[in-house]
């Protein structure tokens, strides 16, 4: 038997051209396979093959849990207590084993575990060439159509196969067997039956690669593409950078009389490029991204991370661009959200926000309507601005006087005392999960919970004027509306709900809708 074992061995590592200790391993796995069938339930078999006798040594083990566990498969699992018994020094997450017969090798079965022996090996092949190409390190790949299964394209390149799905080839692209296609490299998924390597003629990071192979200076290290966003088949940014002052970004990466971006563009089917010169100041960036718009005026909210870009009439249209392409795309290059609107607009906006900040003051802080102008119109928008700012500044106020400071700061600080209470009130019954979410903080959570929103499932039921609602307008007054469905909100407080109403809302109950869907 040890000499059949041997010979067997000998002859597939020959016949597939790998090492013997593959082969060894998948015999091991295929007699464990044979042997387990001798016994009722989900055994765990382990099988040994001495690697210069050829003989077997077989044995049924039992995976040692923690006693809290209990056991989930009693067939192959034994409690830790059980077994130190008879082993006192094992551990959690070692084996117990036992000797038992080890099956007859003979050639008959030889023949019936060849099959499982050749399988496991063109596994092991099918890793290794994987393994290879991918310490290679290539982000593309470039190979020929061999198939189409199910509108994916299947490429061949070299002995590898990857898959091209059809929701990551440029749109109205038409792809055919034999056709030349050159892809990135998305993701790789070790665990699938068919191709592991999952392509992408999509993604930015394509565009990305295809520069690099068209500007050499960008593989020197001289220039560098910092961000991109596209529009499959119809439109891409890119931004790029050097802190070589000799070298034009923008113009090394057009080339000669545009070669070097028509060649991209002709790999995209067309998809035409804009290059923006990147620039650590994000308003600047931005402007650049918004080319071919002019702008007029720009103002950062660095705490909402959002832009409100002004330009006149006649840009408009340009800067959203067809279906608002231009600005989304700029959005995504620059990582900023960009609001684009007209002088008008950002009048009336800053207007809204100014009378939202003003109630907040005189509500607040017990002021009329002239010291609450008073401090806007030296730039505090918060209560926490007016609380801790330092003494010396406030008192530069020549409208105020040392002894108003002084009132003005207290009430601030009381106020906020009070909004954190209230808030601590509110988290009272509140959901854990609620609480403690993602993107969710105590402040937020305590206007929910005071405004009757205690369980995750409420918060996502939400509609986001009920949310901006709760955050926009005294609790009450919130919970009111929240309660009667919106049937007698004013035209005041809907500014105010819309001042408040932003990002955060969808992001919060976005999250809040999966994690109540998993719980369900």
């Amino acid at each position: 038997m040890s000499f059949e074992i041997l010979q067997l061995v000998d002859v597939l590592a020959r016949e597939k051209n790998v090492d013997k200790e593959v082969v060894l391993a998948a015999l091991e796995h295929a007699l464990a396979m044979a042997t387990k069938k001798r016994y009722p339930g989900d055994t765990d078999v382990r099988v040994a093959v001495d690697r210069q006798t050829g003989t077997l040594e077989t044995f049924r083990r039992w995976h040692v849990v923690p006693d809290e566990a209990g056991l989930q498969a009693p067939d192959r699992e034994v409690l830790h207590f059980e077994a130190k018994e008879q082993f006192p020094d094992i551990e959690v997450d070692e084996y117990v084993e036992e000797p038992i017969e080890s099956i007859e090798f003979g050639r008959r079965f030889a023949q019936d575990t060849k099959q499982i022996v050749l399988q496991r090996i063109r596994d092991a092949e099918r890793e290794q060439i994987l393994s290879d190409f991918l310490e290679r390190g290539d982000s593309l790949v470039t190979g020929s159509i061999k198939r189409m299964e199910k509108g994916d394209a299947i490429l061949e390149a070299g002995k590898i196969e990857a898959r091209l799905p059809r929701d990551q080839m440029i749109p109205k692209e038409n792809l055919r067997v034999g056709d030349r296609v050159r892809a990135y490299i998305l993701r790789v998924d070790r665990n699938a039956r068919g191709q592991q390597i999952i392509l992408s003629r999509t993604s930015p990071e394509f565009i990305v690669k295809l520069f690099e192979l068209e500007v050499p200076e960008i593989e020197q290290g001289l220039l560098e593409v910092r961000s991109a966003a596209r529009d499959p088949g119809a439109r891409a940014k890119i931004a790029v950078y050097t802190n070589d002052k000799r070298l034009d970004p923008i113009g090394t990466c057009v080339g000669i009389r545009g070669s070097r971006v028509q060649a991209v563009t002709g790999e995209l089917g067309g998809e035409r490029v804009d290059i923006v010169l990147w620039s650590d100041d994000p308003a600047q960036f931005v402007i650049g991204a918004l080319a071919p718009a002019n702008v007029s005026s720009i103002v950062v909210d660095e705490e909402q991370h959002m832009m409100d870009v002004i330009v006149d009439e006649e840009n408009l249209a340009i800067a959203i661009g067809r279906s608002g392409q231009n600005v989304r795309l700029a959005s995504e290059l620059t990582n900023w959200k960009i609001n684009i609107m007209t002088a008008e607009e950002s009048a009336d906006k800053s207007a809204a926000e100014a009378a939202n900040i003003r109630q907040l003051f005189i509500e607040k802080l017990n002021v009329d309507q002239e010291v609450a102008d008073i401090l806007i119109g030296e730039g505090f928008s918060a209560l926490e601005e007016i609380a801790y700012v330092p003494l010396d500044e406030m008192l530069e106020i020549d409208a105020f006087d040392e002894e108003t400071v002084n009132e003005l700061r207290t009430r601030a600080r009381d106020a906020l005392v009070a909004e954190a209470i209230a808030s601590e009130e509110g988290l009272t019954g509140m959901e854990e999960l609620l609480v403690n979410m993602e993107g969710m903080d105590r402040g937020i959570a305590g206007k929910l919970g005071l405004a009757g929103v205690k369980t995750l499932k409420d918060f996502a039921g939400l509609a986001y004027d009920e949310f901006g609602a709760v955050l926009a307008l005294p609790t009450e007054r919130a919970r009111q509306l929240i309660e009667n469905g919106f049937e007698d909100v004013t035209d005041e407080e809907i500014a105010k709900i819309d001042a408040r109403y932003d990002d955060q809302a969808k992001t919060l109950q976005s999250r809040a809708w999966e994690l109540a869907e998993n719980l369900e």
